[in-house]
């Protein structure tokens, strides 16, 4: 076990891209963001806090996804689905999708499907928490990373949120 990001570290990632995702933009009028269920949730829930502290004078438009039907690696089994809460519309919107960790790309793949049923965004980039590079089955690279690590099919990330840090096992 790797203790990839400490709870200052994580606390500091999360404020970073959300400085990162206001400064690019004056205006988040016509940006949605989206955290992806399950996981993606608990880091999208902090990302868009983050930036409404940092913009408060703005509205900020934020959604959850579930893929669960949308998904092409299971294959067989049963899956309760979570729940999906897109209050607007994402038509002609830029749309910052939010997960916590980017291992294969078959999520973002899925999440992409699964926005197509909620109208044709203008365009959409990609937020993770922890990029796995060379893991990739998909041609899918984030556009804002809190921390980039290379590591090999046996490993596994996960972002402890009850002790708020990210570990490599």
């Amino acid at each position: 076990m790797q203790i990839l990001l400490s709870p200052q570290q994580l606390q500091l990632a999360i404020l970073r891209l959300a400085h990162h995702l206001t400064e690019n933009y004056e205006s988040l009028a016509a940006f949605v963001f989206i955290g992806i269920q399950p996981r993606g949730v608990k880091f999208s829930d902090k990302l868009v806090e983050a930036i409404r502290q940092i913009r408060p004078e703005q509205t900020v438009l934020y959604g959850v996804l579930d893929i669960t039907f949308y998904r092409d690696d299971f294959r067989g089994e049963l899956h309760k689905a979570n729940k999906t809460d897109i209050p607007f519309s994402i038509e002609g919107r830029n749309v910052v999708l939010i997960d916590d960790v980017l291992y294969t790309g078959r999520t973002i793949r899925a999440a992409l499907d699964a926005l197509q049923d909620f109208g044709r965004p203008k365009k959409v980039e990609l937020c993770v928490l922890v990029d796995r590079r060379f893991n990739r089955e998909l041609p899918i690279q984030p556009d804002y990373c809190g921390k980039a690590i290379d590591s090999i099919v046996s490993q596994k990330v996960k972002v402890e949120w009850e002790r708020e840090e990210v570990v490599l096992y």
